[in-house]
């Protein structure tokens, strides 16, 4: 394993953890209204990052916009 694959899959790791620490957030304390708010936030950001394509590829923007859905 190189040294690049070893950092990819370190940072792999570290989005797993922050995933199931929100999912756990998630389900404990939100309720739907403020899940929906919260959907909605992520949905704006998302459709916000997908007016960069004059700046990024649209390879590029479409990953960050899919990472951003993501965390719905």
């Amino acid at each position: 394993m190189t040294p690049e694959d070893e950092a990819f899959e370190c940072i792999e790791k570290a989005q797993g953890w922050r995933k199931r620490q929100v999912c756990d957030k998630v389900d404990v304390d939100i309720d739907p209204y403020t899940s929906k708010v919260r959907n909605d936030a992520i949905e704006e950001v998302a459709r916000a990052i997908e007016k960069f394509r004059g700046a990024f590829g649209d390879d590029t923007v479409d990953s960050f916009a899919i990472f951003v859905r993501g965390l719905k």
